[in-house]
């Protein structure tokens, strides 16, 4: 599989661009603002997108949502229990920020250890509520990676002080999804740079401490 990360929009959100060059398939994840950048990449890298995946519904992750869903008449998945903050600028946050931003209802609510297929592309779903009510990770465990948006960062973990956040409802989805993975696992975040579910596991500072048996 191929990976190419599009830092967008002012908060700079990872807009993963995932393919399979075999195939042609491929994936957008959080397309973020600079969607004209976005479908660049998408066209420099040569392959057809056949779906949008959002981990949550932050303004910041959605905001060129509905131009490249238009662009490419593709659908969008996205955690269930998540819809309000697509649809409401006040939830996702935007509306504080003085730009309001709505995303096009999802074609398809995705729930905790699901699978999708996406034409060649295989990814299991894990709810990971915590930074928002119905935030999901994607793991491709084929090839050992883990889109996890602001789950978990390089070093850290999201923030919890926007409406529908919990830092214990975040650690536990943490504990109980993301660091039950081999340690090899490849975490991509929403922000900032990549990192495995090993380096979190003994130098995350919200994790040390606990024990992962």
């Amino acid at each position: 599989m191929e990976l190419l990360n599009v830092v967008v929009g002012p908060f700079e959100v990872n807009c993963y661009l995932y393919w399979d060059p075999a195939s042609g398939d491929g994936v957008i994840i959080d397309p973020g603002f600079d969607a004209e950048r976005i479908v660049s990449a998408v066209t420099d890298s040569g392959f057809a997108p056949r779906a949008v995946l959002l981990t949550h519904g932050h303004g910041d992750h959605i905001a060129a949502v509905e131009e490249v869903k238009n662009r490419y008449e593709i659908p969008v998945y996205v955690g269930k229990g998540e819809e309000e903050l697509l649809a409401n600028p006040s939830a996702n946050v935007s509306a504080l920020l003085g730009t309001p931003i709505v995303a096009p209802k999802p074609d398809k609510l995705v729930e905790d250890e699901q699978v999708i297929k996406i034409g060649s592309l295989t990814f299991r779903v894990l709810m990971t509520p915590g930074h928002t009510v119905a935030g999901v990770c994607y793991l491709d465990e084929a090839e050992g990676r883990l889109f996890c948006g602001d789950t978990l960062f390089a070093g850290g973990v999201g923030r919890t002080d926007l409406p529908g956040g919990s830092m214990p409802t975040l650690l536990h989805s943490i504990r109980e999804k993301i660091m039950r993975l081999p340690d090899g696992i490849l975490c991509y975040p929403g922000h900032g740079p990549h990192t495995t579910v090993g380096a979190e596991r003994v130098g995350n500072p919200f994790l040390i401490g606990d024990s992962f048996a």
